[in-house]
């Protein structure tokens, strides 16, 4: 039979498994993890819906983490969401690169995904992307969906 002190080892020992196993779990949601970046030169975008989206956010091309969000802020004078990034310099995008906010995984997270143009300009440190598409809001397609199926209705 195992005495008192022995239980007590291994309840501990099992409780800083869990605590560790949960710690590792919350970073990777909270993509505290594989920040594994160099230098970087920022990138600014500009959305009318950032939808969830969050600082420290993944900045994804064709799946590759290529930067992080570095600041959202909202301009008061043009009633726009500017998302500030920071991007890897071993990654170039040209001029007329496409900024979209998409969202991966059963948890909702978002992240902004670059697709490539084929313009010969590279952007530098500090420009602005002008093609952006914002966040799809689940709520404003449904109502748009229960506004049209009640026109529908009316009609016949």
């Amino acid at each position: 039979m195992l005495n008192r002190s022995m239980i007590d080892l291994w309840v501990g020992f099992f409780l800083a498994i869990a605590f560790a196993a949960i710690l590792f779990l919350a970073l990777k949601v909270g993509n505290f993890a594989n920040a594994q970046l160099g230098e970087t030169y920022p990138l600014e975008a500009r959305f009318e819906n950032i939808g969830g989206l969050k600082v420290r956010g993944a900045v994804k091309s064709s799946g590759v983490l290529v930067g992080r969000i570095s600041d959202i802020y909202y301009d008061t004078e043009n009633y726009e969401a500017v998302v500030k990034m920071n991007i890897d310099q071993r990654y170039v995008f040209p001029k007329d690169t496409f900024a979209s906010i998409y969202t991966a995984g059963l948890l909702g997270e978002q992240y902004i995904g670059l697709d490539v143009g084929g313009d010969e300009q590279n952007f530098k440190a500090g420009d602005v992307i002008k093609k952006t598409q914002s966040a799809v809001v689940l709520e404003k397609l449904i109502s748009q969906f229960l506004f049209n199926k009640a026109t529908e209705d009316k009609k016949e």
